[in-house]
């Protein structure tokens, strides 16, 4: 075999032989966007208020209160709290949607109210259950659907995507390493206590 061939052969067997360095991901960009880390912290939400219905149909407060132990500190205590400090003071500022981040501020002091009566055993279950999921179900819908596709425009690409860096920062250091995920399994483990975890169930 001539020289020149002898070399591109050894070159070709010591590329093949060579280990392959894993591709790594870009580490600074943020897993999930500020908007769809509120928008699926509504979806657990939307989740406990089911079970909040089935507590009240089958009058299991056993059940109720961790459900409203899960809203107390990972919605009112984490969730709110981030509109509150980022999302509602931008809004107001720019004068922008001022009136709908007005009744949002009420209506997540009310929730809170209305919280803290279901965890203390105080008044009547189904009913503080119904006053609730009657708020919550157009409140966050109009968070969804008005105020957070606002919030990108308002505030610009790059300050979006640093927020979305501090909302998953802030998620972990107040509920550790499994954070949202962590609350789901919290949330589907009260499903299957009442029998609701199946999916299926629902289909008409």
């Amino acid at each position: 075999m001539p020289p020149f061939l002898r070399r591109e052969v050894l070159l070709g067997a010591t590329l093949l032989a060579a280990p392959k360095k894993p591709v790594m991901m870009n580490a600074t960009q943020p897993e999930v966007s500020p908007a769809e880390d509120l928008m699926r912290e509504h979806g657990l939400l939307n989740r406990v208020l089911l079970v909040y219905e089935a507590c009240a149909e089958k009058n299991q407060t056993a059940v109720l209160v961790p459900a409203a132990k899960i809203i107390r500190d990972f919605i009112e205590g984490y969730h709110e709290k981030l509109e509150e400090e980022f999302l509602f003071p931008r809004f107001e500022k720019a004068g922008k949607l001022a009136d709908l981040t007005g009744t949002l501020r009420r209506q997540h002091s009310a929730g809170r109210e209305i919280t803290a009566q279901l965890i203390a055993g105080s008044g009547d279950p189904a009913q503080l259950v119904r006053k609730f999921v009657r708020m919550y179900r157009p409140h966050e819908a109009r968070e969804d659907t008005v105020l957070f596709p606002a919030f990108r425009e308002l505030v610009g690409e790059k300050e979006y995507d640093r927020l979305g860096d501090k909302f998953e920062d802030r998620e972990h250091q107040l509920f550790g390493e499994k954070g949202f995920e962590g609350k789901v399994e919290e949330v589907a483990q009260l499903e299957r206590q009442l029998g609701i975890y199946e999916l299926a169930q629902f289909t008409p």
